[in-house]
Parts: C-alpha cells; sequence; structure tokens
C-alpha cells in the first residue's frame, strides 16, 4: 500500500506509537494529522498488514564505524555530562534523556537538533514535565557513544573521558563547554561597591554548578584549553569573571533563551 509519506516517516510514526508516544505528540513530530497517525495505527497495528520493507537498524559509530558529527557529538556530550541520563528500554534499547527548562525554546530546540546530528535517523520526542521539557531519544548504542553511562547519580561515581572522547574535546572544546554551561550553568550580571559608597558597579559573570568534581575537573580542563580563566569561589562551583574571559564565552555561549 502506497503513501505520500515516504515508508521511513510511517515506520518512524510506527515505531514511536509502539513505544508509547501519544498520537498529538507523534503527528506535531512527523509533521501529519493526528487522523493520519490513527489511520496508520489503524491499518499497521490493529488490522496486521504488512508495515513494508523498513530500514536496517542505524549503526553505530563505535561498532560499526559510521560517520560521527564530532563538532555535533562534543554539545551533547556536555548536556549529557550536566542534565542528561540514559535509561534502559525494551528489547535492549536505551533512550537518552536530556532535561532543560521549558522557558528556554531556542535551547530545547538545539538539544533536539544536535541528537539527529549525532544519531541521524532520530526522531526526538519532547516530553512536557512541570517547568521543563524532556527530550529523549531512543537507540541501542547510546552507552556506546557514552561510556560514563552507569548506574546511580553520576556524583556519586567516577566520570572519566575515555581516549576517544579527549580527541574530540580538543578539537571542539567550545562545544563541550557550551552544552555544560547550558545545562547546569548561568550568565547573570553580578554587582560591587566600595567601602561607604552606595555606588554600584555591574559586570558579567558565567557560574557552573555540579556535585561531581570529574565534570567539573572536564569543564575545567576544557577552559584551560581554550585559555580562559576560572576560579572555584566554592567547592561546588566554576565561575568565570574575568572579562576578557566573560567575552570569549560570550562569543560560543550566551545567555540562555
Amino acid at each position: 500500500m502506497g503513501h505520500f509519506r515516504s515508508q521511513e516517516t510511517v515506520d518512524s510514526a510506527l515505531r514511536m506509537s509502539d513505544n508509547g508516544v501519544s498520537d498529538r505528540a507523534n503527528a506535531e513530530i512527523h509533521g501529519v494529522a493526528i487522523k493520519t497517525i490513527k489511520r496508520w495505527r489503524r491499518l499497521y497495528q490493529e488490522l496486521g498488514l504488512p508495515r513494508g520493507t523498513g530500514f536496517p537498524p542505524t549503526p553505530c559509530p563505535r561498532c560499526d564505524g559510521a560517520e560521527l558529527d564530532e563538532k555535533a557529538y562534543a554539545l551533547l556530550l556536555g548536556w549529557y555530562l550536566g542534565d542528561g541520563c540514559i535509561a534502559k528500554a525494551r528489547r535492549g534499547v536505551f533512550t537518552l534523556q536530556i532535561v532543560n527548562d521549558v522557558r528556554y525554546v531556542e535551547l530545547n530546540r538545539e538539544i533536539a537538533e544536535t541528537m539527529i546530528r549525532v544519531k541521524p535517523t532520530a526522531g526526538p520526542v519532547p516530553r512536557q514535565g512541570i517547568g521543563c521539557v524532556r527530550t529523549e531519544v531512543r537507540w541501542k548504542h547510546w552507552p556506546c557513544l557514552f561510556p560514563q553511562h552507569g548506574a546511580g547519580r553520576k556524583h556519586l561515581r567516577k566520570i572519566e573521558l575515555v581516549e576517544w572522547q579527549l580527541e574530540i574535546v580538543a578539537k571542539y572544546p567550545e562545544q563541550l563547554v557550551r552544552g555544560l554551561f547550558h545545562s547546569d550553568g548561568c550568565r547573570f550580571e553580578n554587582w560591587v561597591s566600595k567601602p561607604g559608597s552606595e555606588k554600584r558597579y555591574f559586570y558579567s559573570r558565567y557560574i557552573f554548578s555540579n556535585k561531581s568534581d570529574d565534570i567539573r575537573n572536564i569543564l575545567t580542563q576544557a577552559l584551560d584549553l581554550l585559555g580562559i580563566p576560572w576560579r572555584s569561589p566554592r567547592w561546588d562551583h566554576i565561575a568565570v569573571s574575568r572579562r576578557e574571559g566573560v567575552e570569549r564565552l560570550d562569543t560560543f555561549v550566551g545567555p540562555k533563551s
């Protein structure tokens, strides 16, 4: 049976339906009407008609030697280390989840687009939470790309980049830093005043906050690669306050949006 939509779109929509994605969300993701999703479900899930030849599994850069967009990967690595996790699903599939504030529409769009650049066949699913959006993509090979995956919270276990990840970060430290600051950091205006004076002096500052010593070290090593000065005002904080450092971060991080 032919479709006006590509077989790849039909297969992707049916996979999401199989995994419990609502018809409304499925329709928005694939750019079709809700009634189209319902018709596909009726034909293929309820009546059991053949779904066509389908598409082979997405090859893995680590297992299969598939091409990896390293610049996008460095950015996604920063997001994962800050606000991401990998959950085990059914049939050996894993779900990469990145959580971000619902207010930052452009950044949530960036997360989804970056996931697609790392896994070209991805169909990111945005799930609304209380004040946040959890963007999800399923794949059997997420643990291959993020060997830091493991049980328990990141700050309670060892987090180290392996050699091939270090090579990517050395080429794209800006992308890693961007992902880290936009996940667990912020840019804001600070102020100081001289003793006995009511006049305030304002200056911009970046702060990154994470309880994992290892993740903070990953950030500071990347900042060192970029020649950006930093300090640690608290044990779990990394601050960039000097003007030249803030101006450099403004070129590839900037305020959240």
